[in-house]
């Protein structure tokens, strides 16, 4: 059995941007990007993030990764690289009794990663004999016509040879995108990662930018932005219609089927054209609005989430999303709570929003 595990390294003496692994990046924390994408891509069998930081820690707990251990000092400098942290990993959870065939290494720093080009890597690389499958894009510029500014403040050309070369006749160049980095385990090869033994899964250059500076992380925020735009003009333009809509007849207790929306950050957000989520109605205002909890078909674990059992299935209820809706935007009623599952719904409820200064987190 191929058995995957991702593994996110996260260290917390971030320089240059101080805290920016778990800095708000669009109202969530920038890991949480990464760490949502690797679960949804159904690849892996354990999400763990390395980490030194407690902080960190606690972050990626609440979105869903695994703190087996925490990253011991040594392996936390400014001098450590990467393939030490992953070989650290994979030596702890093989000392437990665990073992993979692939790791896959994705950056903290990665809120543009795709789950498509997760899974495109993964597959490439087990129907091959590569080692490697890592993710790339194209140099925006031909590299064979790039110069250096020399001490003296002057140009030099690199390869000077090239100075009348035309673009269209010079070969395209690609480089690291520095998303993800899926690794066969238990093979030998003493060849480099950007060698023969490798597998550049080539990404287009809008989903590509490091995020090293502050610039960087501006340039990524509109990236983000741009790229999550098309959903938002969508849901926009829906919420017009919907507000012409006669509002239907509901009830507490319902689980109905609204247009809950696109929402960026946190928030949860609806499926499909029409923006979809089962929400149950917690407690009904008037004719108009109710206070609505959404739910998913995941299974959540944590002080903010709630099985909810209907019908002969198995839903969560996000606890933390729970907030007013209207009701023209039900699109139909998909069931009824029964009695004890709503009392159920109702305490856990109550205990969530309820504040308790002796706990801490979602755990």
């Amino acid at each position: 059995m191929n058995k995957c595990i991702a593994i996110i390294p996260a260290r917390g003496g971030s320089k240059r941007i101080p805290k920016k692994n778990i800095k708000l990046f669009h109202g969530k924390p920038l890991i949480a990007y990464s760490i949502e994408t690797a679960k949804r891509s159904g690849l892996f069998d354990r999400i763990v993030v390395s980490t030194d930081d407690e902080e960190i820690a606690e972050i990626a707990k609440k979105y869903g990764a695994e703190i087996p251990f925490m990253r011991p000092k040594e392996l936390s400098d400014d001098f450590t690289g990467t393939a030490d942290v992953v070989k650290h990993a994979i030596e702890y959870l093989e000392s437990q009794g665990e073992h993979y065939a692939f790791v896959c290494t994705i950056y903290a720093t990665a809120p543009l990663l795709q789950m498509q080009y997760l899974i495109e890597g993964y597959n490439a690389l087990k129907n091959s004999d590569a080692i490697n499958a890592f993710s790339a894009t194209s140099m925006p510029y031909p590299f064979q016509r790039a110069f250096k500014i020399t001490k003296e403040g002057r140009c030099e050309m690199f390869f000077p040879e090239h100075y009348n070369s035309r673009s269209q006749d010079l070969e395209e160049a690609y480089h690291d995108a520095g998303q993800f980095y899926w690794e066969r385990l238990h093979t030998e090869s003493n060849e480099i990662m950007f060698a023969k033994a490798s597998i550049p899964i080539v990404l287009p250059r809008y989903l590509v930018q490091d995020i090293d500076t502050i610039e960087d992380w501006e340039r990524a925020e509109k990236l983000y932005t741009v790229l999550h735009q098309d959903r938002l003009d969508k849901w926009n333009s829906l919420k017009k219609k919907l507000d012409k809509h006669t509002p239907m007849q509901f009830s507490e207790r319902d689980i109905l089927f609204l247009s809950i929306g696109q929402n960026i950050g946190f928030e949860q957000y609806g499926k499909g054209e029409e923006f979809l989520r089962p929400v149950v109605v917690l407690k009904k205002f008037n004719k108009h609005l109710f206070l609505g909890v959404p739910l998913s078909s995941r299974l959540k674990e944590g002080y903010y989430f709630h099985q909810v059992h209907f019908k002969g299935r198995v839903n969560t209820a996000l606890l933390l999303q729970t907030k007013t809706f209207d009701s023209k935007r039900i699109k139909y009623r998909l069931a009824r709570l029964g009695n004890r599952e709503f009392e159920k719904l109702k305490i856990k409820f109550c205990e969530a929003v309820t504040p308790f200064p002796e706990r801490k987190g979602s755990d």
